[in-house]
């Protein structure tokens, strides 16, 4: 049975045989009336007792859970497959068409074209479906908070050219936006003795008059470069502000009051806390784990957990080549896979394993800091799965297995598996901050060749006519050659 589900729409359903033939062609609504006489539909005319449906289907928006609910109580096999595969196989059966019932029908084609790359879905209990939820949910307001303080940067930016806002906004910054919006006339108007009593009470002691400082010399400098300009709406900016501020503050409630729920709910998944015995898996990144993970049976091999994931490499195997180096497929969910990659940049400063894994990485492989990262997420996640399979907390051991202490592990790991600096600096892209290349001084023979060579006719200079060329011939100059201009 396939099933291609409608948001707004009614679900189009397919039915077909082994032998594929058609069974019946439906459209129902998300109501057991409904699907019932779609399940009667579909084994009509059976007379065994055993037969049971496969039921596939896309995870189009939360309109797929109703109806994986209903057929998995009933018995039936439900799988959920990822929209890019259906699309992919839709796109090879019906390349100029597309439509509801094409779609059905690729659904209903997939257990009997590729039933090997398919997977039951295993529906969570009750609190492993909580902490999902809660998990998602603090992710999500986790981003917009995230979102509030950049645009509350900008916005100051507009009335505050120099903006004291350099770093995160901690509650003195807050607290001073919330009460002037960021307008340099207020800003002047408070005084340093006022905004600095302000600062003081928000950071608790803190911060003080240096700070106020900084803010009424941006507001100065704000109203000698920008005056009273009417394209700059002072009041307008400053109401926009604050309207910022208090959405930021009414999402921060609501994420703490959703980390002491998650917090509950994990540990009645996770009562020993086995996840955050993990290296870099602590107050968030275990949550994080335990909720995406589900039943750790399910997965019979740590590689399989890894393809879940998405940090497993694609394959590009051909003939008797078979290339390495492929980028990873990241085809698991996001917020599991950046948790992994995280917390491994944590680990292999902590575990003498990983931290071997990571230097052979980046001092023989040729990897930088962040591929070095997701082949410890990699190895960090076969280890997860291990660890909640076993029911046992994570044991940090040396190279040759023999256990060892926080202290110890972090002495060997500085002791052997550090990367030296210069080969970080081979592997970064990041440009130095640093003024234009100094123009080199020649000296000795090359100053007589030059001053020989400027009392000469020079010869026509070669026509560059690529940019490769250009640039050699610019490496040339830099490194002391002479080459004609």
């Amino acid at each position: 049975m396939g099933i291609d589900l409608g948001i707004t729409s009614e679900h189009t359903v397919l039915v077909l045989r082994e032998d594929r033939t058609e069974v019946c062609r439906r459209r129902c609504h998300p109501t057991r009336e409904s699907l019932e006489k779609i399940e009667r539909a579909a084994l009509a005319g059976v007379t065994s007792a055993d037969l049971r449906l496969e039921v596939v289907m896309e995870p189009t928006g939360p309109v797929w859970l109703p109806v994986a609910i209903f057929f998995e109580s009933r018995g039936h096999t439900v799988y959920r497959v990822s929209s890019a595969k259906a699309a992919d196989l839709r796109r090879f059966l019906s390349r100029h068409a597309k439509s509801n019932s094409i779609d059905a029908g690729t659904l209903a084609m997939l257990p009997l074209i590729d039933a090997g790359s398919l997977h039951p879905l295993e529906l969570p209990d009750r609190a492993r479906a909580g902490l999902y939820r809660q998990v998602r949910a603090c992710r999500r307001l986790t981003v917009t908070i995230t979102k509030h303080k950049q645009r509350l940067k900008d916005l100051v930016r507009h009335l505050l050219p120099v903006s004291p806002l350099n770093n995160d906004l901690g509650q003195s910054d807050l607290a001073v936006l919330k009460r002037t919006g960021g307008d340099p006339h207020a800003l002047l108007k408070m005084g340093v003795g006022r905004l600095s009593k302000l600062i003081l009470e928000a950071s608790r002691g803190q911060l003080g008059r240096a700070r106020a400082e900084a803010w009424l010399r941006s507001a100065r400098l704000a109203l000698e470069l920008l005056g009273q300009h009417p394209a700059l709406a002072y009041e307008e900016l400053a109401f926009e502000v604050k309207t910022e501020v208090r959405l930021l503050q009414v999402t921060e409630t609501e994420l703490s009051a959703q980390e002491v729920r998650r917090e509950q709910l994990y540990r009645e998944v996770d009562p020993q806390q086995l996840a955050r015995s993990l290296p870099g898996l602590s107050t968030v990144g275990g949550p994080v784990l335990v909720a995406f993970m589900g039943r750790p049976q399910r997965f019979a091999r740590g590689p399989q957990f890894r393809s879940f994931t998405g940090l497993a490499a694609r394959a590009s195997e051909t003939g008797q080549s078979d290339r390495k180096g492929q980028p990873m497929s990241k085809a698991g969910p996001n917020q599991l896979r950046a948790t992994l990659v995280l917390a491994a940049d944590t680990a292999r400063q902590q575990d003498p394993q990983l931290a071997r894994i990571y230097h052979v990485q980046m001092t023989e492989r040729g990897a930088n800091h962040i591929k070095a990262l997701c082949v410890v997420a990699a190895h960090l996640a076969e280890r997860a799965l291990a660890v909640m399979k076993r029911g046992t907390p994570y044991q940090i051991r040396d190279i040759d297995g023999r256990p060892l202490s926080q202290a110890q592990a972090k002495a060997l790991v500085d002791a052997h598996w550090t990367v030296p600096e210069e080969v970080r600096r081979q592997r970064r892209s990041r440009k130095k901050k640093q003024g234009k290349a100094p123009q080199q001084v020649l000296s000795g023979q090359v100053k007589a060749s030059a001053r020989g060579a400027a009392t000469r006719r020079p010869s026509p200079a070669p026509m560059v006519t690529s940019a490769f060329a250009s640039s050699k011939a610019s490496r040339s100059v830099t490194e002391g050659t002479l080459v004609p201009t």
